[in-house]
């Protein structure tokens, strides 16, 4: 379980293409050390499992699910990911739970500053993005989003593109800096909506006894 709270980026150093898998390449300078192998990481809110550890550089497999609901199959190398290990059991949930289970990709479609005059690193910004269609009805207005990995609020919801305020921090330390419309993001709805809009009540409490039995 993470909760989006992203901790730094990595670059993709080397994407190669196996038979059944591809295998990446991810360049973290100030984060591969204190991988182990075999740990689970959220890259760019997709949950994988940390391999072949050589800091700076840690390794990942895509399996074929991983390439067909996320963006990490069309990355290249100097593609930058959002990185973030999952919550120690005990630590505050400083954003919601995100499960790094991509619903699906969906597209930036504008990220501009407020104010155009002031220094991009001071000042807030405004993210639009087009949720894909099997996502869409678990949007609400003020709920919860992971785009990118990123915890984000629904400000906005149209039917189609959500609208999410910035503030400079989280520009700063994510990959949000250098997408370009057009991009495709890697959505995860809430599980909480998805739970109350399916009309199914959780067959469990998210207590500190429950994190630890779980392995969190």
């Amino acid at each position: 379980m993470f909760t989006g709270i992203i901790e730094a980026t990595g670059t993709i150093a080397a994407v190669e293409p196996r038979k059944g898998t591809t295998r990446v390449a991810i360049a973290a300078p100030a984060f591969a050390s204190r991988l182990r192998n075999g740990d689970s990481i959220a890259v760019s809110g997709t949950c994988l499992t940390a391999l072949e550890i050589e800091p700076p550089i840690f390794h990942a497999d895509l399996a074929a699910e991983t390439l067909a609901r996320t963006s990490l199959g069309l990355l290249k190398p100097g593609s930058v990911v959002n990185l973030e290990l999952p919550t120690a059991a005990g630590t505050p949930l400083g954003g919601h739970i995100v499960q790094g289970h991509v619903d699906g990709c969906g597209e930036l479609v504008s990220f501009d500053p407020v104010n155009a005059s002031a220094d991009p690193k001071l000042t807030d910004w405004w993210l639009r993005v087009r949720v894909p269609e099997n996502t869409r009805s678990f949007m609400v207005e003020k709920g919860s989003i992971a785009i990118e990995g990123i915890s984000l609020t629904i400000a906005t919801w149209d039917g189609e593109i959500v609208g999410a305020a910035i503030l400079p921090h989280t520009r700063n330390v994510t990959n949000l800096r250098v997408l370009q419309p057009g991009s495709p993001v890697n959505i995860e709805a809430d599980v909480m909506i998805k739970l109350a809009i399916q009309g199914k009540q959780p067959s469990f409490d998210v207590t500190l006894e429950y994190l630890l039995a779980n392995g969190y």
